[in-house]
């Protein structure tokens, strides 16, 4: 009775990219909707493209130019209305390859304290672009929209001291599981001893460079490599041992349970740097020993020796792997650090009083 008798205090909009099909979407907002109504804050969100528009892009379809159309409307449409919540919580940007300007003109309109949120480098999807037109005209965009927020919420230090340029009040804000529900499975080890990867087909890109080493220990170690969320990108990749699953919601978690290590390679490049480690914080949440490029926030959430190792060349990634399948006390001693450090630094009980002072503070 007294959850029900309490009155909502305050309302905080989510402006995000996409709907709740999308990993940052789900993570970085939804799942903090119950712990802000608890704490008088009404959160609605209200996405720019749509499940669908997701679908098409993880079959290889492009979108039709009229549905982009009708999302940017919609978009438009919610940044005229916005000023009825008493706070705005902008994923990534208004308008997506808009200039600048569009972006100064919707936080005129929207006229509440806005809080910037974003968990990857998308500031090189434009200063990096291999369009020169992008380059040139979009490279400063995102600082028209920092400069008018009054905090930002970033995913690692990479992506806050990027932010910390135009807005004072930045801070970082990991992406986070709820480690009630991500938990390690009750036995020690999947049948056969495998190897995994969660992720996207953008991302399968990052594992490709290494798909001769996971054959080769694969076969030589009898285990299996299981590949969750990579799509018809992997499907030509495929090797004997190699099995590859659809990502769904409802088994996410039973996925990551069913693996014993857990992999996340990255290519070098200015975007992967800006990444927040969500897989490995999937991975540790379940207990699992980990395995990671040494790039990025990689090189923080990986304590070489504690709770994984990180690998950059093959030899080291053959070495890293080999040990791990052949050393079952070692798994399960990383996996314990790993999931202790999941609990006190990743975990949404971690992180969401944080955001609910910071939104208190600001409305």
């Amino acid at each position: 009775m007294r959850n029900k008798a309490r009155k909502s205090l305050m309302r905080v909009l989510a402006l995000t990219k996409y709907a709740d099909a999308a990993a940052s979407t789900r993570q970085r907002f939804i799942q903090y909707g119950p712990g802000l109504q608890e704490a008088g804050i009404d959160l609605c969100y209200s996405p720019l493209l749509g499940n669908e528009y997701l679908r098409e892009v993880l079959v290889g379809r492009r979108p039709s130019l009229m549905s982009i159309a009708r999302a940017y409307i919609r978009r438009l449409n919610a940044v005229l209305h916005a000023s009825d919540a008493d706070l705005v919580w902008v994923h990534c940007e208004f308008f997506p390859y808009w200039p600048g300007l569009a972006e100064r003109i919707a936080a005129a309109v929207v006229r509440k304290p806005i809080v910037f949120d974003f968990d990857d480098a998308i500031f090189h999807m434009y200063d990096a672009n291999a369009d020169w037109h992008k380059r040139v005209f979009l490279k400063d965009k995102l600082s028209s929209l920092l400069e008018r927020a009054a905090a930002c919420t970033c995913g690692n230090a990479y992506l806050r001291d990027f932010a910390a340029r135009y807005c004072s009040n930045s801070m970082i804000v990991p992406t986070v599981v709820n480690t009630d529900m991500y938990r390690p499975r009750g036995d020690t080890q999947a049948q056969p001893l495998t190897i995994g990867w969660i992720g996207s087909p953008s991302t399968w890109v990052g594992v490709r460079p290494i798909l001769p080493i996971l054959r080769e220990i694969v076969a030589k170690h009898k285990a299996r490599f299981l590949v969750v969320g990579a799509g018809p990108a992997a499907e030509g990749d495929a090797f004997p041992g190699m099995e590859l699953r659809d990502w769904r919601e409802a088994s996410e978690i039973a996925d990551v349970q069913d693996m014993d290590i857990g992999i996340m390679p990255l290519l070098d490049r200015p975007f992967e740097r800006g990444k927040s480690g969500y897989k490995l914080i999937q991975y540790m949440a379940c207990g699992l020993p980990l395995v990671a490029s040494p790039i990025g926030v990689n090189c923080e959430i990986v304590g070489r020796g504690v709770n994984g190792f990180l690998a950059a060349t093959d030899d080291e990634w053959r070495q890293a792997l080999s040990t791990l399948i052949g050393d079952a006390d070692m798994r399960r001693r990383f996996g314990k650090a790993g999931r202790a450090l999941a609990v006190k630094s990743f975990s949404l009980a971690s992180q969401e009083p944080r955001l609910i002072q910071l939104f208190r503070s600001l409305a």
